[in-house]
């Protein structure tokens, strides 16, 4: 197994490319509308801390639930 920081076969960063005349601002805002896009931070969050085959089950079975009772 590789270092937690370091990058897989197929992972890609999100990257944007700033124009010559294109403001800093402008360049940050389509960033960051590719990393939301992308669901980097979603990821990042479901990743910060271990959670057990169990307690995903239990998550993903009562998620089941409230989504049938709507």
């Amino acid at each position: 197994m590789g270092h937690p920081a370091s990058r897989e076969e197929g992972d890609v960063l999100a990257e944007v490319i700033v124009g010559e005349n294109e403001t800093f601002e402008a360049a940050l805002k389509r960033f960051s509308k590719k990393v939301q896009q992308d669901g980097i931070l979603a990821e990042a969050r479901r990743r910060e801390h271990y959670e057990k085959p169990s307690v995903k089950r239990k998550k993903k079975e009562a998620a089941k639930h409230r989504k049938s009772r709507k």
